[in-house]
């Protein structure tokens, strides 16, 4: 059986691979993360053909981060698809105009805070200001979810602090870096393990290539899902 709080990111290279990873995977993932590199590949169609016509949840990650009208426009094209999550920028500006244009629809609003491929030394390459990167994204969670976003993207290392604001009760921790226990961390650099995970206060995990790129995907899609069950017991 499947678990929505794990989701699975499609990061193939177009939708006839997303669809024949989908089927192989079968009832062991029914959420599904289709991000800027399907775009190009067919990405919302694969999105809409996984759930109409194969009951998946879909979470669109397109991280948009534009002028207000601009964003705004943006989401309300992509509401008329009946998709679940999206991504925008938590930028309080941009999370005002994204929520305006989901208006009217189920379509949940998830600010990214600080990306969980980064580190200090990126930040300060991007000119970031200064201070610890754990305060910088429960400052920006806590500034998102003030503007109305229904939850945050954030690393699990931080998904305790955040579940601790006030302003986060009942809203959603959605976290990427999450790997299972040996597992390979490629491009992440803020990291637990499902387990870990789930005990810190998350809602939803994203992880792709530890299962997409395993021998057996459906065999470590399972034991992540029995891996979050036994921590939520």
């Amino acid at each position: 059986m499947s678990d929505d709080r794990l989701i699975l990111a499609l990061d193939v290279p177009n939708i006839v691979a997303g669809l024949e990873l989908a089927d192989a995977l079968g009832d062991a993932v029914s959420f599904y993360k289709i991000g800027l590199g399907m775009l190009t590949g067919g990405g919302l169609a694969l999105a809409n053909e996984l759930k109409q016509e194969r009951g998946k949840r879909i979470f669109l990650d397109m991280k948009f981060f534009d002028i207000g009208n601009t964003v705004e426009a943006a989401v309300r094209g992509i509401a008329q698809y009946d998709l679940d999550f999206l991504t925008v920028h938590g930028d309080p500006h941009v999370v005002r105009a994204a929520k305006e244009g989901a208006a009217g629809s189920n379509l949940k609003i998830l600010a990214v805070t600080v990306l969980t491929s980064l580190d200090r030394s990126d930040l300060d390459a991007s000119c970031y200001k200064a201070g610890d990167v754990q305060d910088i994204v429960v400052e920006r969670a806590s500034r998102a979810l003030e503007a109305g976003a229904d939850g945050v993207i954030a690393s699990p290392q931080e998904a305790a602090l955040i579940r601790a604001l006030p302003v986060a009760d009942g809203r959603l921790i959605v976290t990427p870096g999450v790997r299972p226990a040996g597992a390979d961390l490629g491009d992440q650099k803020r990291v637990m393990t499902p387990a870990e995970a789930i005990r810190a206060g998350v809602d939803h995990m994203v992880v792709g290539r530890p299962i997409y790129k395993a021998a057996d995907p459906v065999a470590v899609a399972r034991s992540i899902v029995a891996d979050i069950r036994a921590a939520s017991a």
